[in-house]
């Protein structure tokens, strides 16, 4: 067509004119569709069984990650497609659509290789994750635990919180949300509140106590749904607090002023006085 020199193949025709009348992206998708989790943005890495959503993944925007699940997603690049390159194609975040740049390299005949650039557009569709349809949802959650510290200045239950998210014992939990003077800690399973409510009298000075609600019950299967309140009271004492002890503790210290240096599964004391340290249970001798 050009009268360019080749070498022959069975077109005798040379790759750029060879490009106009084969086409080598024929049978690739040129459109696909990614599942996005509206609550949490994770990406639907794999569908799961009949009635399940499957599993998701973290994937940051024009991330490998998530350039790789875009390029699984894609039929036709089998083994006699070669991919050269790939880049992702700057969308506008609200527009639910992530466009990848493909360049790749195949063989359309005998002595007769072509290269090509073509866009692979994903239409990004919304569809709640297990972990976040669980979430908040009332019918769901089978037992909470209530945490609470009734003073002004609570830091002691913000030191909870940093020992919390530094040994994960939150990771169990399907929902969190803010009350008044505390945060409620929503399970999907009782052992795991119980669980909770024993690491928490593991590191702090608490006071609790549960109970029982029935929602609803089976009297032919002989079943309930029966809902766990774990109530814990924090010590309302904080680390510097000048604290009025009892009488009895007043007389092993000297003072019945004494100052808190630590908070712990115990509270640690020191006497103004004397200098002296001591260590007591937080409910047992505090007065104010």
């Amino acid at each position: 067509m050009c009268g360019v020199s080749i070498e022959s193949n069975l077109a005798n025709m040379c790759a750029p004119c060879l490009s106009t009348e084969v086409d080598i992206t024929d049978g690739i998708s040129k459109e696909c569709s990614l599942v996005q989790c509206n609550g949490c943005l994770r990406f639907q890495r794999s569908t799961g069984a009949k009635g399940t959503s499957g599993i998701y993944a973290e994937c940051p925007l024009e991330s490998l990650d998530l350039m790789a699940l875009c390029l699984k997603k894609i039929h036709g690049l089998n083994k006699d497609v070669k991919l050269i390159d790939a880049s992702f194609i700057w969308t506008e975040p609200h527009s639910k659509r992530i466009k990848l740049k493909l360049t790749i390299r195949k063989e359309a005949m005998r002595n007769a290789i072509l290269q090509k650039s073509f866009i692979v557009t994903f239409i990004v569709e919304n569809l709640k994750c297990t972990d976040c349809s669980k979430q908040y949802n009332n019918s769901t959650w089978k037992a909470v635990v209530q945490i609470r510290q009734k003073v002004h200045h609570k830091r002691t239950f913000f030191h909870l919180e940093q020992i919390i998210l530094k040994h994960g014992a939150h990771t169990r939990a399907i929902g969190m949300t803010a009350e008044k003077d505390g945060m409620d800690f929503f399970f999907n399973e009782k052992n795991s509140a119980e669980r909770f409510a024993q690491f928490l009298s593991q590191h702090v000075p608490t006071r609790s106590k549960s109970a029982r609600k029935l929602i609803s019950s089976d009297n032919h299967n002989n079943t309930a749904n029966v809902k766990l309140t774990v109530h814990v009271e924090l010590a309302p004492i904080c680390k510097d607090d000048l604290v009025i002890v009892d009488k009895r503790l007043a007389q092993l210290c000297g003072s019945n002023l004494v100052l808190v240096t630590r908070v712990t599964t115990q509270v640690h004391i020191l006497d103004p006085l004397t200098g002296r340290r001591y260590a007591a249970l937080a409910f047992s001798w505090m007065c104010v």
